[in-house]
């Protein structure tokens, strides 16, 4: 390409590209957040349903450990139908596209929306905890696949803001479900059941509006070799007619790669130079989720009771936490091109390990000293700030970075994996955690926050403004792997005139 290729300017942030990443947030991340939230307000009149439909069966009212078990299984199918969902992120991607990916993923949606809003009605507890594995598949897909299909779509110089999105949109879905779940609005018990009915409302509306945009360029150009459709998106996403260099690029992308063929996840670990991204994206997704802040969550309760906020209050208290964390993922968007991925996970998981290591403190003095309870939520605050800044939104922006289009699938695919096992573990072990050490749990989470923040200054590269074959150059001499063995690797270097473009 020549040096003058007006199409080589930073790109544009188009109404195309700004209304296909509202609707997919919208219609997928959105879902997400909701429904990590919509169980936790109605849970004792959900718990009351189930008792009284197994005293209609059996004439007898549920053992406390029957209830407790039972109620633990609702809870944990999510995660577990979001693991679930992670492992179908690689053929569904490669064979539907990223947007047919979206569009099929509203089944798992709408389906489970209308067993949950009708299980009362059924007198069916069963229903639930199979609706919370499928909304727990869609939550697995999505937050796979949502960054992925926005990072493809995105100019280099968006795609950070343009990544972040997808986050902003499940702390909004965790902040309304808050909203409604409100005993004064449906946590009560007529109201639970369209409480979590209303899961479905997004998907139905991302139905509808997303066949109107396009597939991801990388898909229609690398897997499915449509050269002129990759253009006619292009071009309608970006804003103007000449995209050679742009194409220029992702078939340079695509033929670096060709040596190598389908990436499958084993292939991924075996794979020299994909060694360090790899380890990046599971100890950044491991810390994401091990660094406590399901925990700081389950513990806020608690501390807000301890510095004298009225129970009935509570509640009020809890949706102010989460408008904090939706208005520090806002500016998250405005500042990831700005400052940077690394600086901000560095930022965000340094704030976390100083609030748990002060709560902690708080924690264990807060009997002793009366003016602790307040410095403990401060340190809640500051907690879900620093983590709404890095930790929360930039790891699955960095998945679709660091690696190129025939490893990214196989790559959510692991990322994924992890995410949702480590949720899952929190959920299940966190509980006995907190029953052995009391205050001292947090000591565990800020030695991970400690870890994982000494891994990002030590390894994890800027990426910010650079092409995805910029940053896999950058990956190539971290691993060590010559240039010269294309059938080996995934990557060979490229000419440094490519590079820059």
């Amino acid at each position: 390409m020549e040096p003058q290729d007006p199409v080589k300017r930073d790109g544009r942030l188009t109404p195309v590209i700004v209304l296909v990443t509202l609707i997919a947030a919208f219609g997928s991340s959105f879902q997400y957040g909701y429904n990590v939230a919509a169980i936790n307000s109605p849970s004792q009149f959900m718990k009351d349903f189930y008792n009284y439909t197994y005293y209609d069966r059996v004439g007898e009212y549920m053992n406390e450990f029957y209830l407790t078990l039972l109620w633990s299984i609702t809870v944990s199918m999510f995660p577990f139908g979001g693991f679930l969902g992670s492992l179908m992120v690689g053929p569904l991607v490669n064979n539907l596209g990223r947007k047919g990916t979206l569009l099929f993923n509203n089944i798992f949606s709408i389906v489970p929306a209308l067993l949950m809003g009708f299980s009362e009605l059924a007198k069916s507890f069963e229903m639930i905890i199979v609706a919370r594995v499928l909304v727990g598949i869609c939550a697995g897909l999505s937050s796979n696949v949502v960054p992925m299909y926005l990072g493809e779509l995105a100019p280099k110089n968006w795609r950070g803001a343009i990544g972040v999105v997808p986050q902003l949109f499940i702390t909004i879905g965790i902040l309304v479900a808050q909203i409604f779940g409100l005993r004064s609005f449906l946590a009560n018990e007529e109201g639970w059941p369209i409480l979590l009915g209303l899961t479905g409302i997004p998907a139905v509306l991302q139905l509808l509006f997303l066949p109107f945009f396009p597939e991801s360029p990388r898909y229609l150009l690398i897997q499915k070799k449509d050269e002129a459709a990759a253009k006619k998106t292009l071009r309608r996403l970006r804003g103007w007619h000449d995209v050679d260099a742009e194409i220029e690029e992702i078939m340079e992308e695509d033929k670096a790669e060709k040596a190598v063929g389908f990436i499958s996840v084993l292939k991924l670990f075996k794979m020299r130079s994909l060694r360090w991204q790899v380890i990046s994206i599971i100890v950044l997704m491991a810390g994401q989720q091990l660094s406590g802040v399901n925990a700081i969550y389950y513990y806020a309760d608690q501390i807000y009771l301890s510095a004298g906020v009225n129970e009935d209050d509570v509640q009020y208290v809890t949706a102010g936490t989460g408008a904090v964390n939706v208005l520090i993922t806002v500016c998250a968007v405005f500042v990831v091109e700005l400052m940077g991925r690394r600086f901000l996970l560095l930022l965000g998981f340094s704030v976390c390990f100083t609030s748990c290591c002060v709560l902690t403190g708080d924690l264990a003095l807060q009997d002793v000293i009366s003016w602790m309870p307040y410095v403990s939520i401060a340190c809640v605050i500051s907690y879900v700030i620093g983590h709404a800044l890095g930790p929360s939104p930039i790891p699955a922006l960095l998945v679709t970075e660091i690696f190129l289009q025939s490893s990214r699938p196989a790559a959510y695919m692991v990322a994924g994996t992890v995410h949702w096992l480590s949720n899952f573990t929190v959920g299940l072990v966190f509980p006995f955690i907190q029953v052995g050490l009391g205050a001292y749990s947090f000591v565990i989470f800020a030695v991970i926050c400690l870890l994982t923040t000494i891994f990002i200054f030590l390894i994890i590269p800027e990426t910010k403004s650079k092409t995805f074959i910029e940053i896999n150059q950058i990956f190539i001499k971290m691993n060590k792997v010559p240039g010269v063995h294309p059938e080996k690797e995934e990557l060979k270097e490229i000419p440094p005139s490519t590079a820059r473009q």
